[in-house]
């Protein structure tokens, strides 16, 4: 069957920098089961930016026809991520009047135009447009303002725009592997869609999705997004870390750091050990596995710390409640949630995906939040399918943010 006909099949494309993973999402009246998984490890991307295309398709193309082997399915179209330094999320508001005294849709599109019309260099695009809420006549906190009477309709939205070029790459990725892309959408709004509860954004949550090459920030309160950041800090830095302190070849750092890798000296006894490969044909060493925390602690608390500072500068620092919640592959490593709390001074949590049916002991990991993420927010958003293209106009992903606008109220409220 293919997923085109199966409209019901709905597949997030994770595209990292270690992996790409493809998700088969089937929607049912109980919400989504998983059918199919298929991973490749990733070499083409580096801190979330496309730099080979070539390796890119190679991988993409793995782990697609991975999937359609465990779905038994074609797989035509991608929710893709995207990811990267480049990422930018600013607060915007718009102010209209209301035509006949009470919001149609109309007005609603008309009032978002207005929140949109902001400077946005040449060689960026909008990616998102997030309605936070609306405001009628001074009265604030409406999340869904169709029907009610007033005469001056507000709306505040968060806008995430990200560079041009590297939205195309991922297009252009994702088409020469013979996919069309439904949508790109922003990593760390994905990996909320499937790692976060209601009530968690709805009482202030932070989101910190730890990658390989990048870590997304996400700042949830009052049920909208109020802050977007990436850092170009990954669990790649950690690897690089141990490959240069024990003298070691990345591909066994990558090893040492998720089987023995700790960032929490108190979490490690005095007699563990581990067996550290050397390079150049030297016989493997024997070091104290105390020697491995000392060296993953200082880079965590480093992401840690400009995390926070993240959440500092969102100024949203009081409005997170319910905590923070780490997802992403390297969040894995033991000690993470407790150093985590050290740092920022509130409960922190492993986020795995949440509320989904078919293999769900497969994709109960941090490492699948982003993939799972996108498929939730592709059942969320089919009913505006567009397809992006290769070589296409350059506004098409602006012309797409505002066809989907239609959607975004059953989405976010």
């Amino acid at each position: 069957m293919s997923a085109n006909k199966k409209e019901n099949l709905i597949v997030g494309l994770d595209i990292g920098t270690t992996k790409i993973c493809a998700i088969v999402g089937n929607v049912t009246e109980d919400g989504i089961d998983i059918v199919g998984i298929g991973t490749s490890p990733s070499s083409g991307l580096r801190k979330g930016v496309v730099i080979n295309i070539e390796s890119t398709v190679a991988s993409i193309r793995k782990a697609i026809e991975e999937a359609e082997l465990m779905a038994g399915c074609e797989i035509k179209s991608v929710y893709a991520g995207i990811a990267g330094g480049h990422i930018k999320g600013i607060n915007s508001q718009g102010v209209i009047a209301i035509k006949n005294r009470e919001v149609a849709q109309e007005d609603v599109r008309r009032v978002i135009d207005a929140a949109k019309a902001i400077a946005i260099p040449m060689d960026r695009e909008v990616i998102h447009i997030l309605p936070q809420e609306f405001i009628i006549d001074e009265q604030d906190g409406i999340r869904e303002p169709l029907g009610m009477s007033g005469v001056r309709l507000e709306a505040k939205v968060h806008i995430v725009t990200g560079a041009v070029a590297s939205a195309q790459n991922i297009v252009k990725s994702c088409n020469r592997a013979g996919l069309d892309v439904a949508d790109i959408v922003l990593e760390q709004l994905a990996s909320s869609e499937a790692v976060l509860s209601p009530d968690e954004k709805e009482l202030g949550v932070c989101l910190v999705d730890i990658g390989g090459g990048t870590t997304d920030i996400a700042i949830f309160a009052e049920g909208a997004i109020k802050y977007t950041s990436v850092l170009s800090l990954g669990g790649n830095h950690l690897t690089n870390d141990i490959a240069v302190g024990l003298r070691t070849p990345m591909a066994e750092a990558e090893k040492i750091k998720q089987k023995y890798g700790c960032c929490l000296s108190a979490l490690v006894g005095k007699e563990d050990k581990i067996e550290v490969p050397s390079v150049g044909g030297r016989k493997p060493r024997e070091l104290s596995r105390n020697v491995l925390c000392e060296i993953l602690g200082p880079r965590v608390e480093e992401i840690f710390t400009l995390v926070n500072r993240e959440i500092v500068k969102s100024g949203l620092e009081d409005v997170i409640a319910s905590g923070v919640v780490i997802t992403g592959g390297s969040s894995i490593l033991e000690g993470m949630p407790e150093l985590a709390e050290q740092i920022f001074n509130l409960p922190v949590r492993r986020g795995v995906p949440q509320k989904i049916g078919g293999l769900v002991d497969v994709v109960n990991s941090p490492v699948y939040a982003t993939g799972v993420g996108l498929v939730v927010y592709g059942s969320r958003n089919s009913g505006t399918r567009e397809h992006f293209k290769e070589g296409g106009s350059d506004d098409s992903i602006f012309n797409t943010t505002m066809r989907r606008m239609k959607t975004w109220f059953k989405e976010f409220f």
